[in-house]
């Protein structure tokens, strides 16, 4: 089986919409520059994920749609493909989701987030259907944020369609008195860096999380080998494009094939 090298744009959050594109654009140029396969960006990268804390202009489809032919000019132009994670317009509602770009520059789809979280609804709507992606050599899904956490079956369904990776961009920052983690899935922090180990021992899967860069992050971006130990992580807060090497071979799905439906 082949080598791939993933990179994870642990960047902070975009000043405006605008700079999501420009973020993204050199984060693609700096991940081609270190011979990444693929990189993976945070939850709702484009243009920006909407808290109170954070204003962003009103959804604009149009500027979304100029926005993904950019981002997957600039995967081309680096022969890298692309987990974007972006929002998108459309009748349902807004809908977190993340752009899949293959190296040549090629729109391969959208995985939607399907499971949001309840501090979400009334900016945020689900959307529908689970799929996974091929990229060379590699098979990949993707789960955004909440699912991800706690919903294990988002990332069971990809590793049982032949993921080698699942890929999980999010969003968490700081709150105030929150506690701050200096290595990764550490006792005293929250159980979201534990549930990822889980994603990928249960699942015999490497699982790659992606989050922004900021002040007292209470999670990083990492990646985690299918027997459940992190393989790298990148350090908190710390802005930068981390890539990391993994074998496929050692992917086999095994425990995710075994599963049977009660």
């Amino acid at each position: 089986m082949a080598a791939v090298r993933l990179a994870l744009a642990n960047l902070p959050m975009p000043a405006s919409p605008s700079d999501s594109v420009a973020s993204a654009e050199r984060a693609i140029v700096d991940a081609g520059a270190q011979r990444a396969d693929v990189i993976c960006f945070p939850e709702c990268f484009l243009p920006g994920y909407r808290t109170a804390a954070s204003p962003l202009p009103p959804p604009d489809a149009a500027f979304l749609e100029r926005a993904w032919s950019a981002v997957a000019a600039a995967a081309g132009k680096a022969n890298v493909a692309v987990v974007l994670g972006t929002e998108r317009v459309t009748d349902g509602g807004l809908i977190p989701s993340a752009l899949v770009v293959d190296r040549d520059g090629t729109i391969l789809g959208f995985q939607d987030k399907v499971q949001i979280d309840p501090s979400e609804e009334g900016t945020y709507a689900p959307g529908s259907g689970r799929r996974v992606f091929q990229s060379g050599p590699l098979t990949f899904g993707v789960a955004i944020c909440h699912e991800g956490w706690r919903y294990p079956e988002t990332v069971r369904f990809a590793a049982r369609h032949g993921a080698h990776v699942v890929f999980h961009p999010h969003f968490h920052t700081a709150e105030p008195g929150s506690y701050r983690p200096t290595t990764f899935a550490e006792p005293a922090n929250t159980f979201h860096e534990k549930a990822a180990l889980c994603r990928a021992a249960e699942n015999t899967c490497f699982f790659a999380t992606v989050n922004f860069a900021s002040e007292g992050s209470p999670t990083t971006s990492a990646v985690v080998r299918p027997d459940g130990t992190v393989l790298a992580w990148q350090p908190y807060g710390q802005a930068g494009v981390l890539v990391v090497e993994i074998d496929l071979a050692e992917a086999t799905g095994l425990l995710a094939r075994r599963y049977k439906a009660v």
